[in-house]
């Protein structure tokens, strides 16, 4: 798949999972992101995915590489809808 293409399926399913926060901007974590059958069964990378979307400030999350079980409880901010 081309990057472009998994970056709006990323956009789709923090839509899908997230909720809005104070600011109006829709955030998820990555706990629930990793764990979500459907999102295993559209990404091979996801964090692959995910570092691709901060890169063209689609997302953004406090930290530098994303772990299971380690980084579970990080937000992924969506700021691209």
């Amino acid at each position: 798949m081309n990057v472009e293409h998994e970056v709006k399926l990323l956009v789709e399913e923090i839509q899908r999972l997230g909720t809005k926060n104070a600011d109006g901007q829709t955030t998820v974590k990555f706990g629930v992101l990793f764990s979500d059958d459907r999102c295993a069964n559209i990404f091979e990378a996801l964090v692959g995915t995910l570092k691709a979307a901060k890169k063209r400030k689609v997302v953004s999350y406090q930290a530098e590489l994303l772990l299971q079980g380690v980084h579970d409880d990080v937000e992924v901010v969506l700021l691209k809808e």
